[in-house]
């Protein structure tokens, strides 16, 4: 592994010095890559277009994260900013220079590569979804044919700059990159094929929360029990950041579990709400839905705003996983609510 290493380390600092003046995209590419922007932004716009996609997506996101975690805790993967400095590979000759950013210091095993993972299964839910709007209008097999070609080559591009920005970040090796894209559409096409997820009851979403979350805790306890520390790689990050502030609580394993199972639980309480049931956005206009995701993206800007400390880390994640089940909560009952009271109260006006 360590000449397997060596190459990515070599090929981290190739991008440093060749791409230096792309730092800004490098780093916009890892930051939209981010399972946040999911959460945030795409979800909101394609549950009110098109509701089974916006479902999907979370679906997509969320068991491919737990997954990913899962797997790095098996395969406890190194990260290129702190194995140039551990490794015994270079000998008594000077290790590589690799420079480090506000989101190098990662503080969770490297592979598989989460936002590589993250960025292919969502693409690949977006895309799938955007083709098959073209064979519902019946689109002329030409045109097809180039709207296929041009939408896989878009997101072939993006997840190419999106494993760059990694590896240029020395967040990642590149075989760590490559693994995640390469298992986020394994896991977007199989989860797509699961057809109980788009009409999945309170019940279901409930106990697949509880079940991911005990799973994941149950197998972190058992090794930790025998004596495997999974969150050996905690040390390593404050260890080897050169700021310390870069080090995160947010970027930890169980922290990530957390958003991702609030979310989960978030978007079943949403689904199944009372107020969600009285909404009919199924049934409303183009207009309505535009509002809708208007404002649900402001108030989900609102929302990202609120930050909270993390001196204590029970109630750091508590916290997460309450905002990331309001975030989900927003767009799913709270603002079409609002918004069929308010038109609801304006027909009425009329009819006065």
């Amino acid at each position: 592994m360590d000449l397997l290493h060596s190459w990515g380390v070599g090929l981290a600092v190739h991008l440093q010095t060749a791409y230096s003046s792309h730092e800004g995209l490098f780093n916009l590419a890892s930051t939209v890559a981010d399972l946040h922007t999911t959460f945030f932004w795409w979800f909101p716009v394609w549950f009110h277009l098109r509701r089974d996609t916006g479902l999907r997506l979370i679906w997509v996101a969320v068991i491919g994260d737990w997954l990913n975690l899962v797997l790095k805790w098996v395969l406890s993967g190194e990260r290129p900013y702190w194995w140039v400095h551990e490794t015994q590979f270079y000998g008594a000759g000077p290790a590589p220079s690799l420079q480090q950013f506000p989101i190098t210091c990662e503080t969770g095993p490297g592979s598989p590569s989460g936002h590589a993972m993250g960025a292919a299964g969502v693409w690949y839910v977006m895309v799938t979804a955007l083709l098959s709007i073209a064979v519902e209008r019946k689109c002329p097999a030409l045109a097809y044919k180039l709207v296929q070609i041009a939408l896989w080559g878009l997101m072939a591009l993006v997840v190419l700059v999106v494993c760059m920005s990694r590896v240029y970040m020395a967040a990642h090796f590149p075989h760590q990159v490559i693994a995640g894209g390469i298992t986020g559409v394994l896991v977007a096409e199989l989860v797509s094929r699961v057809k109980w997820i788009y009409g999945a009851s309170m019940r279901k979403y409930f106990f697949t929360t509880l079940f991911l979350t005990c799973f994941a805790v149950g197998f972190y306890l058992l090794l930790r029990a025998v004596g495997v520390d999974l969150l050996w790689t905690l040390d390593k990050a404050q260890k080897w950041c050169v700021r310390p502030e870069w080090v995160h609580l947010d970027s930890t394993p169980f922290a990530s579990l957390l958003r991702n199972m609030g979310s989960l639980f978030g978007l079943g309480l949403g689904l199944h709400s009372p107020l969600h049931g009285q909404t009919g956005t199924r049934r409303r206009g183009i207009v309505f839905k535009t509002g809708c995701i208007g404002i649900s993206l402001l108030l989900l800007q609102l929302l990202d705003s609120w930050t909270f400390s993390s001196e204590s880390h029970e109630i750091f994640y508590l916290l997460s996983f309450g905002k990331s089940a309001v975030a989900l909560l927003i767009p799913t009952t709270l603002v079409p609510a609002a918004l069929c009271r308010i038109s609801q109260g304006n027909k009425n006006n009329k009819n006065l």
